[in-house]
């Protein structure tokens, strides 16, 4: 039997984005992975773990249809955390973190892959995604107007 890199990777919007799952399948290419995906909860509480958990089995739903066989993690809402919990330097040999691209990442305006490099041992593998969501469908959210609409009155302005 082929031995198989234990690959760990920590994301969250962008679990089933088509950029990390071309990673993997890149990563696949040059041998065997196990792969477990690592996702912090999005708040604090039981709801924030809940809410994570349909979009961590969503995710794992989506990279068996890719041709995985993989685990998951909800973790701490603090990847940090989370990561801290879950590292076990026996259980994983490789790190992917899957982030937002640029300014819309949290994680990296605190450098997240660099902190998980120091934290692991390993180098870390980035990969920048765009966010997958759903395009929203129906009316636009309702709006409260004045009575008045554009001819609201303003009080007069102390000059």
């Amino acid at each position: 039997m082929a031995w198989h890199a234990r690959v760990l990777v920590i994301a969250n919007v962008t679990a089933n984005s088509p950029d990390l799952l071309a990673a993997l399948k890149e990563r696949a290419d040059r041998g065997p992975i196990d792969v477990t995906l690592l996702m912090p909860a999005t708040r604090n509480g039981f709801a924030g773990r809940e809410e994570a958990q349909g979009r961590l089995d969503e995710a794992l739903e989506g990279w068996r249809e890719a041709g995985f066989e993989p685990s998951g993690i909800v973790g701490d809402p603090d990847p940090v955390v989370a990561l801290h919990e879950a590292w076990d330097p026996r259980a994983y040999d490789e790190v992917i973190v899957s982030t937002l691209p640029g300014q819309s990442s949290k994680w990296l305006q605190y450098d997240l892959p660099h902190r998980v490099a120091q934290i692991t041992g390993l180098d870390v593998r980035h990969v920048t995604s765009r966010e997958r969501r759903e395009p929203r469908t129906g009316p636009p959210p309702e709006r409260e107007r004045p009575a008045l609409g554009p001819l609201t009155l303003r009080a007069p302005r102390n000059r």
